[in-house]
């Protein structure tokens, strides 16, 4: 029954002079855009209503004007060839509806891919240096597919272009390998959540330092120095780097100290416990703590385990401890040891050289 609804609408725009069907058919075209626009964007709304921020927009709305501009191309060329317009007989107006659809589509996807980059960035949970990246890789796919689609309508052989392009790609890939290692390792690093812009690392090289910026290439880190180090992506990625910014930013140091045999430990603890509270940039949370760790070559060792809001006061904390450790130590009479060794001689006399030499010349005399 649906057929023939159909076949009896065809048969009655087909008997319509040619400019009456020709404008039928162009604004049937314009209504079915209409129709798709109204009922497609609420439904897509409807489906993407718990999606966070304007990505979902932006698609929608960038689909809009290519949506409309692609029927009514479309519908163009079905009233051209439905009333036989010479026109439609042109070998070449086929390839030419489908390279103005296929540029439409190129352009409007490359914007919308742009825009929604742009949207992406505000967001505080995706890295800005890396955006661009996806956003280079999103452009350069629709325009290679865009262009390869072009080729085929026109009939253009494309297999010299590909073994051409074969060749190309691994003279680049050659010329620039440590270009495109690097890259590779900067997505690596994104999508492992390695570190971010403003974490203190530590490099397996034993440097220390707040990442300054992560680009496609390289990442840049300022050490305690104030020295700027440049490390390329490729190696931090194949590299063991301690993050000590995650997965909070506070974290604990350990303040090693000995003490002489013999020394009230009980009053060592209460000292050290003391120091912790009374420096500045010490938590109270987690309460500070001292451990006995071993009996030393020359001291009882212990070590005082407290935590910093930060990673980059772990040094101020401990000069400070250590600088209070020693004030209240040496006021307290404690003794804090360092090693010490005693040589003793055993069994009988060894004559000197001067002495040899005495008894030498008293046998010859």
């Amino acid at each position: 029954m649906q057929a023939n609804s159909i076949d009896a609408l065809w048969a009655w725009i087909a008997s319509l002079p040619g400019w009456q069907g020709f404008l039928v058919v162009i604004v049937s075209a314009m209504c079915l855009a209409a129709l798709l626009r109204v009922g497609g964007d609420r439904i897509l709304k409807r489906a993407t209503k718990r999606i966070p921020g304007d990505v979902d927009d932006i698609v929608l709305g960038g689909v809009h004007r290519a949506l409309y501009l692609t029927i009514a191309i479309g519908g163009t060329y079905l009233g051209l060839s439905l009333f036989e317009h010479p026109l439609a007989q042109h070998p070449s107006i086929e390839a030419t509806m489908l390279t103005l659809v296929t540029l439409l589509w190129t352009i409007s996807l490359v914007r919308i891919g742009r825009k929604a980059s742009t949207a992406v960035t505000d967001n505080r949970y995706i890295d800005r240096q890396v955006v661009p990246i996806f956003q280079n890789v999103w452009t350069a796919v629709v325009v290679g597919v865009g262009a390869f689609l072009l080729l085929t309508f026109w009939k253009i052989d494309v297999t010299p272009l590909l073994a051409s392009a074969g060749i190309a790609g691994i003279v680049l890939g050659l010329a620039a390998k440590d270009t495109i290692s690097n890259l590779f390792g900067s997505i690596a690093l994104y999508l492992d959540g390695t570190y971010a812009v403003g974490d203190y690392v530590v490099l397996e090289t034993g440097e220390r330092g707040r990442v300054e910026d992560i680009s496609v290439r390289s990442t840049v880190i300022r050490t305690r120095d104030d020295i700027l180090v440049t490390v390329p992506n490729s190696v931090l990625n194949s590299a063991s780097v301690v993050n000590e910014s995650t997965p909070k930013q506070k974290r604990r140091i350990k303040v090693p100290v000995g003490v002489a045999y013999g020394t009230d430990l009980d009053a060592v603890e209460e000292i050290l416990l003391d120091v912790a509270a009374e420096t500045d940039h010490v938590l109270d949370r987690p309460r500070p703590r001292v451990r006995f760790r071993a009996f030393g070559d020359s001291a009882l060792d212990h070590e005082l385990l407290c935590w910093v809001p930060n990673p980059a006061l772990t040094a101020r904390v401990t000069h400070n401890c250590n600088r209070a450790i020693y004030d209240r130590f040496r006021e307290a009479g404690i003794e804090i040891p360092f090693p010490q060794r005693e040589v003793t001689v055993v069994g009988p006399d060894v004559a000197t050289p001067a002495e040899n030499d005495e008894g030498e010349r008293s046998a010859a005399r």
